[in-house]
This record gives structure tokens, C-alpha cells and sequence, in this order.
């Protein structure tokens, strides 16, 4: 993955429009995504109406570090913790047992959520500033994710709040999911 500069008055925009509950987008490993504060229903809701997607099917959290997830997601046995920390950071998302306190927006039908630790530097940097974030490709639902902020423009227009300059970090394929009983739903 290239490691792009980071530009910290961009970052510091972009963390200080997701604390008055924006919804922006933003590079990642492979697509743009959109994020926002998960804690934000209202924003997340914004998220699900602007992708069209139903909110029973839940959607991913991004992090910079594992305690970023402290109050979201169970403790994991050790050897359960182990295998999941041996793919972060990177392009590995595990779904992972919630508490029952995580918004259904958030978690969607499901007891558990899927999260990331993201190896993108840029990404990183915003997540250190704003704690976890819910990361969703950047298109509505049934089109191809948005690979350049110029489709991001030309799927949303206006309706996001910010959109964060910055180079996807040069993988092909989102995100691989992964669940702990070993099956790969993506």
C-alpha cells in the first residue's frame, strides 16, 4: 500500500465535521467509504438512507487500535483475540461478538458487528482523532463503490458533509470478512 502524506489540517477538518455528527467519505484501502461517529444514530441513519440499504443488514466499524472498540465489542478468548490481531492492521474485517448495547443500526438483525483495524495511514490518523468510525463503501445500494472523491460527487452530490482528499491505498478488492467459527462471508 502506498503511504500517502498526511495532511493534518484536512484530517483535523474532516474529525471536526464527524463531532457535529457529519456523515463525509474518505479513501481506503481500495474504495471510498463513508463514515461517521457510530455513537451518532441520526448520522448513521443519514449513512443507511444515502446508500439505500436496509438497516437490519449492519454495517462495518474502522478503528485505529483495538481499545477503540472498548463498549462495543465482547471480550474475545485469547486464542480468539490472537487470530484476529494477527490480520490487523490491514484489510481484514472480523465480525465479532457486540454487547447488546450497540445501536441496531449499527449491528443491524445481528448480536455481533463486524470491525477493522485499517492499515490506510490517512484513515488511521482521522480514526486517532475521532475514535472509531462506521465505514461503508461510498454508493448506493446495487452500484459499483466509488473508486475516485469525482463518483463520490457524482453519487451524493451534496448530501455528505465533508469529503476527505486523500488516495485509496492501492488494493483491488475491499475489505476480506471473516467470522470466528471460520466461515468468509466476503
Amino acid at each position: 500500500m502506498s503511504h500517502p502524506r498526511i495532511n493534518e489540517w484536512h484530517v483535523q477538518q474532516a474529525a471536526a465535521c464527524i463531532g457535529r455528527g457529519g456523515v463525509i467519505a474518505y479513501p481506503t484501502e481500495a474504495v471510498w467509504g463513508l463514515g461517521c461517529n457510530p455513537a451518532d444514530e441520526e448520522a448513521v441513519r443519514q449513512i443507511l438512507r444515502l446508500k439505500q440499504r436496509p438497516e437490519e443488514k449492519g454495517l462495518i466499524l474502522i478503528g485505529s487500535d483495538l481499545s477503540q472498540f472498548d463498549g462495543w465489542i465482547k471480550p474475545l478468548a485469547a486464542d480468539d483475540l490472537a487470530r484476529v490481531q494477527a490480520t490487523w492492521p490491514g484489510p481484514v474485517t472480523w465480525v465479532l461478538p457486540c454487547y447488546d448495547e450497540v445501536p441496531v443500526c449499527v449491528r443491524g438483525r445481528h448480536t455481533s458487528v463486524a470491525v477493522r483495524i485499517t492499515a490506510h495511514p490517512l484513515v488511521r490518523a482521522l480514526c486517532e482523532q475521532t475514535g472509531p468510525l462506521i465505514s461503508t463503501s461510498a454508493n448506493p445500494a446495487g452500484r459499483e463503490p466509488a473508486r475516485s472523491s469525482l463518483r463520490v460527487r457524482q453519487y451524493f452530490g451534496t448530501a455528505l458533509d465533508h469529503i476527505l482528499p486523500g488516495a485509496l491505498g492501492g488494493r483491488d478488492q475491499p475489505s476480506e470478512i471473516r467470522t470466528l467459527n471460520n466461515q468468509r462471508l466476503r
